[in-house]
């Protein structure tokens, strides 16, 4: 083989699969310049390489939406630096996640296995993908808002595009009539995005994370010297607390802080009580 023929093969085999010069030629080389049998290896070489990456912690990324008659999906992907989060071809392959996750209700299971536009798996586009970066990238959740009850309302907090950015919420309210009163579901969104609460109400918080919380409270009023009588009855004070500013209902109202969110739903009333039915808030890397 020429050298010509050998970087013309080189710089398909590059577009063929978004590898570096190095690689191909190594490929080529070990296949006797067979372009498939070169695909192949790399594929290979690819998985190798992936897999050693996996044990890195991925924290940034991006979370993205899609939202067609009245329901949404939504997922995050995980990359380890922001600067791959804003790398064209990690945008490009989670921009068509977001696609997939939504004809997958949300499924992660279904979406690894559905073929992307290449014709290959998620799961090897995704292999592919960190071979190409170089960093360890993670589809981790997924969700599915459908438009069986109520109605859905979202938002994204300092978006990159249309429905990408680091913070989204969601929201399912019951009781909003289109044109009279959908103008909250935003608004109730936001707040959500803003103020991060664990549950609706008080019965919809864990019951182990109430107990660690009051075994937290407990201590430090028991190491700051204070009586255990006396102990007990600030605990009752400070874990009531805990549940008002971490149920949506009892929150604060971001906008008004005289009123609660419970409040600016009653206001919000048309014909029924505007209800919320369920929520969801992902902030990229949180908990990894």
């Amino acid at each position: 083989m020429s050298n010509k023929d050998l970087l013309d093969n080189i710089k398909k085999l590059r577009e063929l699969t978004g590898v570096g010069f190095k690689d191909c030629k190594l490929a080529l080389d070990e296949t006797k310049g067979d372009i498939d049998k070169s695909i192949e290896f790399l594929r290979k070489k690819g998985i190798a390489k992936a897999s050693k990456k996996m044990s890195r912690t991925a924290s940034e990324g991006l979370a993205l939406i899609t939202e067609k008659e009245n329901k949404i999906s939504i997922i995050e992907i995980n990359s380890e630096t922001d600067f791959v989060a804003k790398n064209k071809d990690f945008i490009s392959f989670c921009k068509e996640l977001s696609e997939i996750n939504f004809s997958s209700l949300g499924n992660l299971d279904k979406l690894n296995e559905f073929k992307m536009k290449n014709g290959t798996s998620v799961k090897d586009n995704l292999v592919s993908l960190i071979a190409k970066i170089g960093e360890k990238i993670t589809i981790r959740r997924t969700n599915f808002f459908d438009n069986k009850k109520g109605l859905n309302f979202y938002y994204v907090h300092s978006a990159i595009e249309k429905n990408i950015g680091k913070i989204i919420s969601i929201v399912k309210l019951d009781g909003v009539v289109k044109g009279k009163n959908e103008g909250i579901g935003n608004k109730i969104a936001m707040h959500i995005a803003a103020s991060n609460p664990l549950a609706i109400e008080k019965n919809g918080i864990k019951k182990e994370i109430i107990d660690k919380e009051l075994e937290i409270i407990k201590a430090e009023i028991t190491n700051s010297g204070k009586p255990a009588d006396m102990a007990d009855k600030i605990s009752k004070g400070k874990i009531a607390k805990f549940i008002n500013d971490n149920t949506l209902l009892n929150q604060v109202w971001i906008m008004d802080p005289k009123k609660k969110v419970s409040d600016i739903l009653n206001e919000n009333k048309i014909e029924n009580e505007v209800k919320v039915l369920s929520f969801i808030r992902y902030k990229v890397g949180e908990g990894i």
